[in-house]
């Protein structure tokens, strides 16, 4: 995922360094005219970062990126709902340090003032980007499965035995991995968090833990699970903040509660609401997940964005009167 946060040159710390990548562009500013725009700072997988000195701009794209590959197929509206559900988790966290400051068209600089950031850009605070993915599981899915088919144990931490797929876990697992802006993230344990980043790694797990419980418990309301999910972070002024996407179908897994409870009882797939579907389809056909990514079917796209809109639908309609209950 990109950031909220300078471009990463990662130290030993964990901490990124910045450097630049510049790109000139151009967007239609309607009866305006041509408005030239600050050049792309950095360009991620799924969206273009522009540095605005102590703000940066997070335009998201229809761009689809999976197995840390991305493909040449992007999914439509993508990068405007995924922009429309961070901008809704983040206004429901007043008493949680953040990076985000409005989703809104008036409020970005002029020269974004146009239809081609509309719905699709934020305004945030610029942060130093702590190299890690704070990844936290509530069920055992994913790489997390995998590495418990092998070793029995999750992040290096022994597991009952006996766990199926999909499993609930005793408790929520952090589970945090090193970051790759360019290849595969690599999951890495606890311990070795500790030892590469001692000075935040007990309070970015916390933060963390505190989070996923905070979406988790919003969503059951719902009726929809919170399988698993990550965050990032980044430092201002010596503080944390909780910085780039939070609870999207592109960094979570969600599935119905009632379609979670059949799937299990039956011992089939579980039909997550979110990317899932692309990652189910490609491995299925062989795919060895090396760029060049394969092409996708139309079904497979079309399904992709109906869960996507589904999970908009219902994470958009959580209240703040909701959550303060929690």
């Amino acid at each position: 995922m990109e950031h909220g946060g300078s471009k990463v040159g990662a130290g030993k710390d964990g901490i990124v360094a910045p450097t630049m990548e510049h790109e000139g562009s151009k967007v239609d500013a309607g009866n305006d005219g041509i408005h030239s725009i600050p050049p792309v700072t950095y360009r991620g997988k799924v969206r273009d970062v522009y540095d605005l000195g102590d703000q940066m701009l997070l335009v998201s794209s229809d761009r689809l990126s999976a197995f840390d590959v991305v493909f040449g197929d992007a999914i439509p509206e993508k990068g405007k709902i995924l922009n429309s559900i961070s901008a809704h988790w983040f206004s429901l966290l007043k008493d949680f340090p953040h990076h985000f400051i409005s989703a809104n068209l008036a409020d970005l600089p002029t020269a974004f003032r146009s239809v081609a950031f509309e719905g699709r850009a934020a305004l945030v605070k610029k942060t130093q980007r702590i190299d890690f993915e704070c990844v936290v599981r509530g069920f055992l899915m994913g790489s997390g499965f995998k590495e418990y088919q092998v070793s029995q144990t999750l992040a290096g931490e022994k597991l009952p035995a006996g766990l199926v797929r999909g499993a609930v876990l005793p408790e929520p697992r952090f589970t945090p991995a090193v970051k790759n802006d360019t290849g595969h993230d690599e999951n890495i344990s606890y311990a070795e968090m500790q030892a590469r980043l001692p000075q935040h790694a007990e309070t970015l797990k916390q933060k963390s833990l505190q989070l996923f419980a905070f979406a988790f418990a919003a969503l059951k309301d719902r009726g929809i699970y919170l399988l698993d999910t990550k965050f990032e972070f980044g430092l201002l002024n010596g503080g944390l903040l909780l910085i780039d996407e939070i609870f999207t179908p592109d960094s979570s897994r969600f599935v119905k509660i009632e379609a979670y409870n059949k799937a299990m009882a039956l011992g089939v797939e579980i039909p997550t609401m979110d990317k899932q579907i692309v990652r189910d389809y490609v491995e299925s056909i062989g795919w060895n997940k090396q760029p060049p990514a394969p092409r996708l079917p139309a079904e497979v796209i079309q399904k992709t964005v109906a869960q996507y809109r589904k999970m908009q639908t219902t994470i958009l309609s959580i209240t703040s009167e909701l959550t303060s209950k929690k």
